[in-house]
């Protein structure tokens, strides 16, 4: 896959399939847009083109920073796996949110990029004030003559999958039911900090965790079972987000993950965490020695989890 962030790196090349938009998440409904994408461009020995958007474009149109599902690497990656040829970034500002959603359409597409069939949502809307539509796209075809396709809404449990209903399950915690509608385990990615060495006083030494971007969305604080990704080895770990109640009134939110079977040194070192489970809420223990109590009964519930889905974390293993 090829990535971009200026259009006039790409050629033109009027035998491809695009898709526009933000793909926060590359959740179940974005998979079947993509998917579609790149089976079509396949078909017709085309290029599969993704124009996506960097920064998220409510976050400038908002002024508000952005809880993203995935970080621009992260969404990268997925669709790379996903068989997409060419990633278009543009950059997202105020000024290139004022375009028509014909100047858009034209400028970048039908001049520049060249397109020959447009996969989008059933939903999808584009240009100054969210003006263009499937509708509009229809049209556009017919003058320009290429293809338009709307997707069908995707279902989980008779939900409407979408980024806004996922990001609404992780901040409060439900993190079975966004995993169910992202198609994967939710994670987040950073790098491994010093902190006051608490855990490790508490015979649970933690890595203290950097995320790669304060855009990333922290889910609900809370305990929960995880898997994390170290180089090319996977370890089972209890991850813990919060405020650390009974030792701290800061009202600081940390993330950090206590790594069953490990001891080596992850200063410094980027490590990727898949949330798998959520086992309760972060709570105020009365004393040092109930919340050691909890923390065992946390790692035993955590072993129980893993055994009875089989997951073979414990034990580093080649990915």
């Amino acid at each position: 896959m090829t990535t971009v962030h200026r259009l006039e790196e790409i050629p033109y090349e009027k035998n491809s399939v695009i898709t526009v938009g933000s793909f926060d998440g590359v959740h179940l409904a974005h998979q079947e847009v993509l998917g579609e994408v790149v089976r079509r461009a396949q078909n017709r020995k085309g290029r599969a083109v993704v124009l996506t958007f960097e920064p998220h474009p409510k976050e400038v149109l908002s002024g508000k920073p952005a809880q993203l599902l995935t970080t621009p690497e992260e969404k990268e990656r997925l669709c790379e796996r996903l068989g997409v040829d060419l990633f278009f970034v543009v950059p997202f500002t105020y000024e290139f949110s004022r375009q028509s959603s014909r100047d858009f359409f034209i400028n970048y597409l039908v001049q520049r990029i060249g397109v020959s069939e447009v996969v989008e949502g059933y939903d999808h809307h584009f240009g100054r004030d969210r003006e263009g539509s499937v509708e509009e796209l229809l049209r556009l075809g017919k003058e320009f003559e290429f293809s338009m396709v709307a997707m069908k809404p995707v279902h989980v449990e008779e939900e409407v999958v979408s980024s806004s209903r996922i990001r609404q399950y992780l901040l409060a915690g439900a993190i079975d039911k966004a995993e169910r509608m992202l198609g994967r385990p939710y994670s987040i990615e950073g790098t491994v900090v010093r902190g006051d060495g608490r855990g490790k006083s508490l015979g649970f030494p933690t890595a203290n965790i950097r995320t790669s971007t304060d855009r990333k969305l922290i889910p609900a604080n809370g305990i929960y079972v995880v898997e994390v990704a170290v180089d090319d080895q996977r370890y089972a770990g209890i991850l813990s987000i919060g405020v650390r109640p009974t030792f701290s009134d800061n009202g600081q939110q940390t993330v950090e993950v206590f790594i069953l079977e490990f001891d080596a040194d992850l200063y410094d070192r980027n490590i990727t965490i898949r949330i798998l489970k959520r086992l309760r809420d972060e709570l105020k223990f009365d004393s040092v020695e109930a919340l050691i109590r909890q923390m065992h009964q946390d790692r035993e519930e955590t072993l129980r989890f893993l055994a009875q889905h089989h997951r073979n974390l414990i034990v580093s293993r080649q990915v």
